[in-house]
Order: C-alpha cells, then structure tokens, then sequence
C-alpha cells in the first residue's frame, strides 16, 4: 500500500495501476518481507470524489500487511479518477458497468483468500483490519460486523446496531434463509466473503449490486462468523443505493421487491445443485415481500386488504424476532392500515428512514 508508478491501457478497458510492492522499509533502514496478503480490500468508486479518498486512507492508514487493496474507478465522470490517482494505490479505472463488474475486476486483480467490497462512500475505523483478519480462518465463508450511522460530513447519526451480535453459525443460519429468505447483515461494507462466495456473482445477470446472492448463500457454503464491534462507518446521504437518505418512492420499493424475487430464484438454482432447493421458500410467503408489498400498496395510494394484511401478520409471527418487537410491529401495521392515505405514507416514511426510530419520533412524523 506504498506510492509507485502509473500508466496504462488494455484490453478495451482505461485503467492505470500501482504495482504492489512486495517489501516495505522499516524504520531503521531494513527491508521486511510483506506477507501473503490474507484479506484483500476492493474500494469500488462511481462518482464519489468527495468520498473516496476517505475511504482509501481509512484502510492504508492502518498499515497492515496481511492485506492488500485495489480500487476501481468504475467509470466516474466526476474528478473521482484524479483523486484516486493522487492516492498512490493499486488502482483500475473501467468503463462504467456498474458495481457488480467493478468489484469483479477488483476481485480478479486481487490473490487474498478473504475480500472486502468496501464502498467509496464508508469507511474502516482504526484497528479494524487487524480485528477482522485475526477472525478468520478456512472454515468461515462470510464475517460481518456492524456499522457507524454518518451523514455525508462525516458526523455520527447513530451509532449503535442492537440486531448485530457476536456469533458463529452455520446450520441455523441455513435454516432461517429456507424458511425466510433472509437474515439480519449489514450493508455491502459491513461484510467480508471468502473468495469461492465471491464467485457467485459471475451468475447474476439481474442486479449491478453485490449485497444479494452471496450474502444468503454463504451459510450454506461455511460459517457466518458476527462480530460486535463497530469497524467501519456507513454514510447516509442522498445517493445511497439502498435507498436510505432517499425520499420514500414506490419506484424504489418495486426494485426492492424484483431484486428480492430475482436474488429468491437465483439461490434456489443453487441450490439445486445440493439437492435443498425445494426446502426454500417461495419469495411471495416471506415477510420481506409481504411487508415491502404493504408499504408499496400504501405508497400507490391502495386501500390494504384485510386477507393481505392478515398474511404480513401471520408472516410477522412466524419470524424470529422478540415477542415484543413482534407486539409492536402488529400494532404499527393495525394503526397504519387504519390511517388515511397520506399519514399511513408519514408513518412508512418513518420507519424506512435511517437511525433510530421510536413511539414519539413516529407520532411528529404523523402530525
């Protein structure tokens, strides 16, 4: 992660690269072989100058030498390449295909067993390469660990996660994405997969974005080890593709909708080749498209069937949350089916929004 030479281009594709350097210089003057690296760090960029280099000094600064990073320019039209260049970092500059590509390419540029998908908008926190990569070993096919909330400045918006915890599964996992389809995780850069996960996503052709197949098939692969600890900063802002710091749209909700089926679909062709493909869920029975469904009915200005809110309810009740978390998701879903229009929309608004949420926060939101 040291400053070198740039220049080049190939194969129909504009990019310059940092050769990575294979020995660094101590400070007294000796060279001391780097090691094989054990995680690799793939930093993917598409319009993001006023990130990016937060995001690449985040990781360089931790100076760790069981990990290498690359970043790719996925074709910015903003000054973000020139920021990057000024960085002096392994870097590839692409034509624009969006965030699957790029973080292919990164994938195919890089040799550790381990890979990061870091966004150009977050960060890593101090120490935390160190953390990440003493968890690790052959057996775990995906870590995750939770994030920091901060607005596009940088400043902390919410700084704690209470549904990530300190785990190591496999089986349960497995179990709970055939009967739901989901399981708590983080965003992209809350996540780090063994490189044959990553290979996964060579099959999707439905999605630009990483965060989908891979982070359900992995506990079928190996283990899903959970940390506690906050090691890196998520930055909401008005861009950010999960829709988080976006205004509430049904477009939005649709995609999430299609992706959620798509992502369905494509991990029961995976499954097949184990034979557990008819163990999973049909997508149209899972809470997640149930309760997407509902807030997408609302947004389009529907009046909410008893027979489908009975079904998001009875979904509800079959997930693994607190009895108590359940109580009061049953009681948001009654008042809001109950609500006109344009406050039931408020109350969705609210919930989807990010940080904290609470009874008094959801009650201003109404009036």
């Amino acid at each position: 992660m040291t400053p070198a030479t740039v220049g080049g281009q190939a194969a129909g594709l504009l990019y310059r690269t940092v050769p990575r350097q294979r020995s660094r210089t101590m400070a007294n003057g000796h060279q001391d072989r780097v090691t094989t690296p054990k995680l690799s760090v793939v930093i993917t960029c598409w319009n993001y100058e006023a990130y990016v280099s937060r995001a690449i000094r985040s990781v360089v600064s931790q100076g760790h030498d069981d990990c290498e990073l690359v970043v790719i320019d996925d074709g910015s039209t903003d000054r973000s390449w020139e920021v990057i260049s000024r960085e002096g970092v392994t870097a590839y500059r692409t034509e624009n295909r969006g965030q699957r590509a790029a973080c292919l390419y990164g994938l195919d540029h890089t040799q550790a067993p381990f890979v990061l998908f870091l966004d150009a908008d977050d960060e890593l926190v101090p120490g935390s390469l160190a953390t990440i990569i003493a968890a690790l070993d052959e057996r775990v096919a995906k870590l995750q660990f939770p994030l920091i909330q901060i607005d596009r400045d940088g400043n902390v918006t919410d700084a704690n996660d209470p549904s990530l915890g300190t785990f190591r599964s496999s089986l349960t996992l497995a179990d709970r994405v055939l009967r739901t389809g989901v399981y708590t995780t983080p965003p992209t850069s809350g996540n780090v997969f063994r490189r044959d996960v990553c290979e996964y996503l060579r099959e999707v052709d439905y999605d630009r974005a990483v965060d989908g197949v891979i982070l359900f098939v992995a506990p079928f692969l190996g283990d899903v080890v959970g940390l506690s600890q906050q090691l890196g900063r998520y930055r909401v802002h008005d861009r950010n593709d999960s829709g988080l710091g976006r205004p509430l749209s049904a477009e939005s909700l649709r995609r999430d909708i299609r992706r959620f089926v798509d992502r369905t679909d494509h991990l029961r062709r995976i499954l097949e080749r184990s034979g557990r493909a008819a163990e999973l869920v049909a997508p149209e029975q899972t809470y997640y498209y149930l309760e997407h469904s509902y807030y997408l009915a609302i947004v389009d200005g529907q009046r909410v069937s008893l027979g489908n809110l009975g079904r998001l309810l009875g979904a509800l009740w079959r997930e693994c949350y607190p009895a108590k978390t359940k109580a009061r998701l049953t009681a948001y879903y009654l008042i809001t089916s109950a609500l006109p229009n344009e406050r039931a929309r408020r109350a969705i608004g609210y919930r989807l929004e990010s940080g904290r949420r609470s009874a008094m926060g959801l009650l201003r939101s109404l009036l």
